[in-house]
């Protein structure tokens, strides 16, 4: 049998994607989708209205209809309905989107550009290269970057976090901490699910303010209280349930093993712990979103790695929980379950 004879059409797709992306990321930066969601446009009109010149405005515009993002019709431009939908900061859905694009744009855009010396030099490429802060003390020190950080892990996590609240088992526990809570939207989506259950919210004293905005926001500041700490030296609080949303992957394997241990030790019988993240297929050659995931923390955290669900189950066993499974979520992400017996 004749094998087919390659083309190079899959590899120039993948070597040239970052144009694609950074048209995207641009645009929702300049605010298009936004504009259009006022009124299509035709392209002098859009032009006029986003301030831009006009020796690129038309590629700019055309690339973005034959990304799919845009449509035109007889030289007027209109949002494509997912773009409209979530792309538009006048709409809900934006929160859940539009801030990890835009974290995106102005955070890993240009720490990518350093993936080649991260690859040969093992260092990352962060806000703590040019300070003598770890990354999350350099990153927590600015508070207009905090705020568009802790808004996009709401973002990547908002599908996953809404899954949790439906797919685990909450009625014989009263108390929920999420351990990590940057913007609170896990516990949050879990409290708004479960009425009878009330939680704390734990990460970094800066957060504390966005979280309690993001609480009051959804109506929960009573059942929803924000503890700040260091969850690596400080004691967790009293609860029936740690939550850990997009965490682990930020830490080295000594630190991982070190929030298990820390979680069996303050939960009480029949307590458990819930992690998720964008976990690595078990023959790591299938989850490609989770394995670049990986590479994003090898590139900006000093130790920290995605994993599989295997690995994470191996690590709460040697924690002490005796019972463990892992199922899948939304997307990408899946979640791994230990109960303390």
């Amino acid at each position: 049998m004749t094998r087919p004879v390659p083309t190079p059409d899959r590899l120039l797709e993948l070597g040239m994607g970052f144009q694609a992306s950074k048209a995207l990321l641009s645009a929702i930066e300049l605010g298009v989708f936004t504009e259009l969601a006022k009124g299509p446009a035709d392209g002098p009109a859009l032009r006029e209205r986003l301030g831009l010149h006009p020796r690129a405005a038309a590629d700019f515009f055309d690339t973005l209809v034959a990304l799919g993002v845009l449509r035109r019709a007889d030289g007027v431009y209109r949002n494509a309905d997912d773009a409209d939908a979530f792309l538009d900061r006048d709409k809900p859905a934006y929160a859940h989107l539009g801030g990890l694009l835009e974290m995106a744009n102005s955070r890993l855009y240009g720490i990518y550009h350093h993936l080649t010396d991260t690859l040969r030099t093992g260092l990352p490429h962060d806000e703590s290269s040019a300070s003598e802060l770890d990354t999350y003390d350099a990153l927590y020190a600015d508070p207009a970057r905090l705020k568009q950080f802790l808004a996009s892990m709401t973002g990547v996590s908002h599908t996953a976090n809404r899954a949790i609240a439906r797919q685990v088992s909450w009625r014989d526990h009263r108390t929920v901490a999420d351990m990590g809570t940057a913007q609170g939207d896990l516990a949050v989506q879990v409290l708004l699910a479960n009425p009878h259950l009330t939680g704390i919210g734990f990460d970094l004293p800066a957060a504390g303010p966005v979280f309690e905005e993001y609480a009051r926001a959804h109506g929960l500041n009573e059942r929803l209280t924000f503890a700040g700490g260091d969850f690596f030296t400080d004691d967790f609080p009293r609860a029936d349930i740690f939550t850990f949303g997009h965490i682990l992957h930020n830490w080295d394997l000594e630190k991982k093993q070190l929030l298990l241990k820390k979680a069996w030790q303050a939960l009480p019988t029949g307590g458990a712990v819930v992690v998720y993240d964008s976990l690595i297929d078990d023959d790591r050659s299938e989850n490609a979103f989770a394995l670049l995931m990986s590479l994003t923390m090898r590139a900006v955290t000093d130790g920290g790695f995605g994993y599989t669900a295997r690995e994470c189950r191996d690590w709460m066993t040697e924690a002490g929980f005796g019972r463990t499974w892992s199922e899948h979520l939304a997307g990408p992400d899946s979640i791994v379950v230990g109960i303390k017996e």
